[in-house]
């Protein structure tokens, strides 16, 4: 069996971008993938402007305690002004450009006008509360890498550059396909010996969370004639195949030889708990992986294993999340596979859910990070681990 490790590396080591840029309306580019380098067009800001409601003087004009200048114009946000007049003061409100002549603006509640006039109760430094042009971005700079997933801030980012569309990868087509005899859809009588699909909704729900676009090919029953057709259809409508079940040694477990029929088997079997039957190939020139059937390990192997390659597909070049360190509340034998422990943090660290078992789906939604132990290591009572919220798959 392959360790974790080595087998991301082999999935990596197969991997690349296969999908295309195009262009994103920007209200549309939360969530996707920038397909080039971003560089600021402009300035940002592209004038010298106010921070706050105050009075734009030169500095070298203030008459002294009690002293008073004059008003000569009034200038608020989105206005062009003009030369400051020597001797005088403006006007100003947040965001206002600052007049040519001027170089430090006074807040209001240091300053007392009247009859035209402002008079100065605490001059502070010159260019005080000056937002200068190009504070934030700089024409020409560097501003957003590609691969990079756009948050809402990058967008709003994008959108302060005057522009309203940007270069994004197309989004990765990911076919899911559930296998099983024992598999009946919610929402439909479970009869003896079934149990109801959650693989499929784990599975769609996380692809779509990643920003893919999910083509759900249903459940193919235990026949080596219906997973075979299934398989060729996602492979034809999609960029990668994703399966789960049917990859082990059992008599009814038809995916992995057919993929191997249909394509190859690069990989199978990795030394990683809950999730050994991992299978990793291609359906013709298509990608594929095969997850493992129970769905805790459906789960894991899919944030763990997966997602590397998955992102790599897409573009992305956050491909491996950095774990925390957190305490162990908790004592656990050493395994002779990587175990990813369903565990949740506090503040004295973490402590673990008392049913590990790969079909325990509820120890998912108890916990808010998995906790890796690796291969031959016990961990004891307040040892350090490596800690994986589940934000850090996003």
């Amino acid at each position: 069996m392959l360790s974790v490790r080595e087998a991301i590396e082999t999935l990596l080591g197969q991997s690349a971008c296969c999908v295309e840029p195009e262009s994103i309306p920007l209200p549309e580019a939360a969530g996707r993938v920038l397909a080039a380098d971003l560089r600021a067009p402009i300035d940002v800001p592209p004038a010298d402007n106010s921070a706050m409601d105050g009075y734009a003087l030169r500095h070298a004009d203030w008459p002294g305690p009690g002293g008073r200048l004059g008003l000569s114009q009034r200038i608020t946000a989105g206005s062009a002004p003009g030369r400051l007049e020597d001797g005088t003061a403006a006007r100003i409100f947040t965001g206002a450009s600052i007049p040519p002549g001027a170089d430090t603006v006074v807040m209001q509640e240091r300053c007392e006008a009247a009859d035209g006039a402002v008079r100065i109760l605490e001059l502070p430094a010159r260019g005080a509360n000056i937002r200068p042009r190009g504070q934030d971005v700089r024409a020409g700079q560097a501003v957003l890498a590609a691969g990079r997933r756009l948050r809402p801030q990058d967008v709003g980012l994008i959108a302060s550059l005057g522009l309203d569309s940007v270069a994004a990868f197309r989004r990765l087509r990911v076919a899911v396909l559930s296998t099983g005899d024992e598999l009946v859809e919610p929402g439909q009588p479970a009869g003896p010996g079934q149990i109801y699909n959650s693989n499929r909704f784990t599975m769609h729900a996380q692809l779509a969370a990643w920003g893919f676009d999910v083509v759900d090919l249903g459940v193919a029953r235990d026949r080596p004639g219906a997973v075979r057709e299934l398989l060729l259809r996602g492979a034809e409508r999609a960029d990668v195949v994703l399966t789960s079940g049917g990859v082990s040694v059992g008599e009814e477990d038809h995916v992995r030889d057919t993929v191997a029929e249909l394509g190859r088997i690069d990989l199978w079997r990795i030394a990683v708990k809950p999730g050994k039957p991992f299978a990793f190939g291609a359906v013709g020139d298509t990608p594929f992986i095969g997850l493992p059937g129970n769905p805790v390990s459906v789960f894991v192997t899919l944030l763990v294993i997966a997602r590397p390659f998955l992102f790599a597909c897409q573009g992305r070049d956050d491909l491996a999340p950095t774990p925390l360190r957190a305490p162990a509340r908790f004592r656990r034998k050493a395994s002779s596979r990587e175990d990813y422990l369903r565990v949740r943090a506090s503040e004295d660290g973490l402590e673990l859910y008392d049913n590990q078992s790969s079909g325990a789906l509820f120890s998912t939604g108890w916990a808010d990070g998995l906790a890796r132990q690796p291969a031959d290591v016990a961990i004891e009572e307040g040892d350090p681990v490596a800690y994986l919220p589940w934000p850090l798959f996003d």
